[in-house]
This record gives C-alpha cells, sequence and structure tokens, in this order.
C-alpha cells in the first residue's frame, strides 16, 4: 500500500499546525496571556473531537477506564505543545518557531524510533537519519539570520 496519503495527510496537518501558531498566538495577546489562549484552543479542539467520535464511533469511551495511566500523558503533551507555541510564535515568528518545533520533534522521534518505544516499529539510527535531523538544526539556525 501506498504511503502518499499518509503523508498528504500529515503535510495537511503540519500545514494546520502552521496556521494554528499564530492564530493561538493572536488569542494570547488578545486574552494577556498564552495559557488561557492554550486552554481554549484545547476547548475547542476537545468539542470538534468530541462531536467527531460520537459521530463516527457510536459510543467510543465504553472502554476508558481500561486505559493505562501512562497514555493519558498524551494529553499533557499536548497541552505543553499549543501553550509553548502560542508563547514563542509572538517572539520568534511562525518559521522559527516552527523550525523549531520540527527539530524538536525529530530529534525525540529519532530516540523513540531507535527503542521501540510506545510500541512503533524500531528504526534505527542511521547517518542519513541523523543528517535529516542536522538540516533542520540548520534550518532554525538560518531563519534567525
Amino acid at each position: 500500500m501506498s504511503q502518499l496519503p499518509a503523508i498528504l495527510v500529515i503535510l495537511l496537518g503540519g500545514g494546520a499546525l502552521a496556521v494554528q501558531a499564530p492564530l493561538n498566538g493572536a488569542l494570547g495577546r488578545t486574552l494577556g496571556s498564552a495559557l488561557p489562549a492554550a486552554a481554549v484552543s484545547f476547548a475547542v479542539g476537545f468539542i470538534a473531537l468530541l462531536v467527531l467520535s460520537f459521530a463516527s464511533v457510536g459510543n467510543p469511551f465504553a472502554r476508558l477506564g481500561a486505559v493505562p495511566l501512562w497514555q493519558w500523558a498524551g494529553g499533557f503533551l499536548g497541552a505543553y505543545y499549543v501553550w509553548s507555541v502560542a508563547w514563542g510564535v509572538p517572539m520568534l515568528g511562525v518559521v522559527t518557531a516552527m523550525a523549531a518545533l520540527v527539530l524538536g520533534q525529530m530529534a525525540g522521534a529519532l530516540l523513540l524510533d531507535a527503542v521501540g518505544a510506545f510500541g512503533v516499529p524500531v528504526q534505527p539510527i542511521s547517518l542519513t537519519r541523523v543528517l535529516a535531523v542536522v538540516l533542520v538544526a540548520a534550518g532554525v539556525v538560518l531563519s534567525r539570520l
């Protein structure tokens, strides 16, 4: 099966993140702080996901009690991401903020892939994968020149 549809969906997700970042930054300026802006962003997203979940699955939360505690951490990490971008974009601009975000994602992903964390297939660290991370790091530096 082709990986192209997954790549396109994720590319659109990346574009959505790029748009979300300055929107949340503007919301933070309007509200006077990035923290309530992140809360509002999450509330809107929560409502949208709740409606879509019930519309597509029926009762998607019937097994919620069986979820291991460690799997709840994704929500905290998502909250940190939304706050960090709402806080950082007004100071760094969208390009630098997104480049730094991608760098953090790639560095973390390189390590997670290498150990097969959380059930993902192991992908060994290779020179080309390290070079990809280094090139993104160069992009962060170039975005500030």
